[in-house]
């Protein structure tokens, strides 16, 4: 491990031998990886923090440390570096941890399987969301799981749709509710809602009257657009570049719950899907306008699980309370297909 690490400093001594130059033998090191500190790695690969690994598995940081540096020593391989003030998994460590999830899911899967037969009723969901998702439906879908499942535990990450799809294939996510902007053979689609983009504002914004917008229309006024890592901007860039000879001044912003605030003060149109604003909509207090530009392409939503892959017993509760709730849902711009 990086000396620099949030975990007790190793010695100089340490860091000059350590890891060694070449792994052990396949004998040494298979007893290596039956003893915790392939448990103590995989807790510090999730938290990327070695306190938080220890607050997890309710150790001391310095046994932690110590189990990882065992590990590297007996790889012959860092497995750690330091990234700012986080920890940041290296190359051996990002394979490692991949082959080592692979190994400890079923475990915990049958562990959960085990309680559900004594009645229990416990186990852990993981699901992988987008914000819009994450500031519009999924409370409620939370919620209402909840009070059907309340000692099924739930971990919801908020993340970009390419995170989504990358947690589900590499099986750090059970479920994943995203954007697909390409087909993926890891990733099944399982409830598909194609949504119309457009612009939302307040009732008594200019735009609100016009009879068809366009975003040529849009950008003679105050526009909000998201940055490049949310997905909808690689969709409307070629749009918006055509719209105007000089890029017009935008406010960007790498936030959904952002975009509708901008709209709700009333100075600013923001461009997005229905999605994460149908509650402002419901209420009136924000409208949603589909954009017409020619060619503009609709954005493909979907709840996702990994292809090929049976969810154990709580993901699979969770998936089919989603699949109803979420094909029950009404969207404003939707597209029928």
């Amino acid at each position: 491990m990086d000396p620099e690490s949030d975990g007790p400093p190793v010695s100089k001594a340490n860091a000059r031998t350590r890891p060694r130059q070449h792994a052990l033998s396949p004998a040494l090191l298979a007893r290596v990886f039956h003893q915790p500190s392939l448990i103590y790695f995989n807790a510090v690969a999730e938290c990327l923090s070695v306190r938080g690994a220890g607050r997890r598995l309710n150790i001391a940081s310095s046994a932690v440390t110590r189990q990882i540096a065992q590990l590297e020593d007996a790889l012959g391989l860092a497995l750690f570096q330091r990234d700012r003030r986080r920890l940041k998994l290296t190359p051996a460590g990002e394979i490692l941890y991949r082959h080592a999830r692979r190994l400890t899911i079923p475990l915990e899967a049958a562990i959960s399987e085990l309680d559900l037969l004594r009645g229990l009723k416990t186990g852990t969901v993981r699901v992988a969301s987008v914000e819009s998702v994450g500031i519009s439906f999924l409370p409620q879908l939370v919620a209402d799981f909840r009070q059907r499942y309340p000692r099924l535990h739930l971990d919801v990450s908020v993340v970009t749709s390419t995170d989504v799809i990358a947690r589900l294939a590499d099986e750090r996510a059970d479920i994943g509710f995203g954007f697909v902007a390409k087909p993926s053979a890891q990733i099944e689609v399982a409830v598909r809602r194609d949504v119309r983009i457009g612009v939302v504002m307040r009732p008594d914004h200019p735009l609100a009257s016009e009879p068809e917008l366009t975003l040529a229309a849009c950008i003679a006024h105050p526009l909000a657009v998201a940055k490049p890592e949310i997905s909808i901007r690689d969709v409307i860039e070629p749009f918006l570049q055509q719209s105007a000879l000089v890029p017009p001044p935008l406010v960007e912003v790498d936030s959904i719950r952002m975009l509708v605030e901008l709209a709700l003060i009333g100075g600013y149109a923001s461009v997005m899907t229905p999605i994460g604003v149908q509650n402002e909509v419901r209420s009136g207090a924000l409208v949603f306008r589909a954009l017409e530009d020619p060619g503009l392409p609709t954005n493909r939503f979907g709840l996702m699980v990994r292809a090929g892959k049976s969810l154990h017993l709580a993901p699979a509760v969770f998936y089919d309370h989603a699949k109803y709730h979420f094909s029950s849902l009404e969207l404003p711009g939707e597209v029928q297909w």
